[in-house]
């Protein structure tokens, strides 16, 4: 955790967030960058490997391997943790324990419940999600090779933050889908073998996850989707 600690007070004029995410529109859940580079995002399952045994995570291990080896792209792996939010689930047990007939199951119900609050309380109960990031750059707007820095942050991976948008045509945009959509089937193909199932987020999915990685502290707040999507 990194801790920055400020003298000067923020300017109420600072820039929204959404300024600084080089991310000029989405558009049926492919992510259109200000520099004509797009991307889509996938979420994929997870596996116990510590749950199998030592030839099934061998066999694990080699398939991933070989996924790794045939890309001819770069591929960012990104994972977001998040604390379990619970209160939807008490929010269900209350109205359960309210429709109770006997006071036994009543006393029962609030006893699960309060079980429940204390163990969430009492414990750091997290959840995580896996994304898979999947570029692709026009040759006509890569200055520099396409696709370097595979370990390198979610936003080094989505581009620089350009002032001036590079605006794309339908036509070109529908170009450009074919090739990411072929690099996507590459990429959900190679993690089925070793059992990871993957799927595209669509529009508003992805503006979702992104709402929330610059508003971590308003999980539950409505999400404004604004003029980034175009469906």
């Amino acid at each position: 955790m990194i801790t920055v600690m400020a003298k000067t007070p923020i300017s109420a004029s600072a820039k929204p967030s959404q300024d600084f995410v080089p991310i000029e529109q989405v558009r049926d859940g492919i992510l259109v960058l200000r520099d004509g580079s797009i991307r889509t995002i996938l979420m994929a399952s997870s596996i116990n490997i510590v749950l199998k045994s030592s030839d099934e995570q061998a066999a694990i291990l080699g398939q991933f391997q070989n996924f790794l080896n045939t890309l001819d792209f770069s591929l960012q792996i990104f994972i977001q943790s998040r604390d379990l939010d619970i209160n939807p689930y008490l929010a269900l047990l209350e109205e359960q324990y309210a429709q109770q007939q006997t006071e036994l199951m009543k006393i029962q119900v609030r006893e699960y419940i309060e079980f429940i609050r204390g163990f969430v309380e009492g414990s750091s109960i997290m959840t995580k999600a896996f994304y898979l990031v999947v570029p692709y750059t026009p040759a006509a707007f890569s200055g520099n090779d396409e696709d370097t820095g595979v370990a390198s942050s979610l936003s080094s991976l989505l581009g620089s933050n350009k002032n001036a948008a590079t605006h794309i045509s339908m036509q070109q945009f529908e170009e450009y889908r074919t090739q990411i959509e072929q690099r996507m089937y590459i990429v959900m193909q190679g993690l089925a073998r070793t059992g990871i199932r993957a799927a595209q987020l669509g529009t508003e999915e992805v503006i979702e996850l992104f709402y929330h990685l610059f508003n971590v502290g308003e999980p539950n707040r409505a999400i404004p989707l604004g003029d980034i999507a175009e469906n």
